[in-house]
């Protein structure tokens, strides 16, 4: 114990660092703690879409019609206020974006509204692509890409 004073005393900036590195560890953990379970695996969303589950999907319309989630319904960050007045509270609802990383703020602003059962996709499309989950298209962007095609 003597040497653990000593080296204290002699490394004030270490010691200083390693509990200011030490207290934020445990406040990031109690507020994640406290603010609930936010981010769901792939797997539990095709559970909740299973059981009426909405998907909402906050990427820009040109990355929602390359792909997205069966079912999901394209909705910006500025018109989620009046598309969520829609939306039956007591189903879950899941949003995906991109990494999974913009989905946290509007589950945050969900939950706020009322929706108890909000949910972030852990990993966003990408994180649903690679694990191997379906994935559809527009119409529009599959014919875009058979008349960029030579035939021959």
């Amino acid at each position: 114990m003597d040497k653990f004073i000593l080296f204290a005393g002699n490394h004030p900036v270490l010691v200083t660092a390693l509990m200011a590195s030490f207290f934020l560890v445990i406040f990031s953990e109690l507020r994640r703690k406290a603010s609930g379970l936010i981010n769901i695996e792939p797997a539990d969303v095709v559970r909740l879409l299973n059981n009426d589950g909405v998907v909402l999907d906050l990427r820009n319309p040109d990355s929602y019609a390359r792909g997205h989630i069966v079912n999901a319904r394209n909705v910006q960050h500025d018109e989620l206020d009046s598309r969520t007045k829609s939306l039956d509270k007591s189903k879950p609802v899941v949003a995906v974006c991109d990494n999974g990383i913009s989905s946290t703020r509007t589950v945050t602003a969900l939950r706020q509204q009322g929706f108890e059962t909000a949910f972030g996709l852990k990993g966003g499309m990408n994180g649903w692509m690679q694990a191997g989950l379906p994935v559809v298209g527009d119409k529009k962007t599959k014919s875009k890409s058979r008349k960029g095609k030579k035939r021959g």
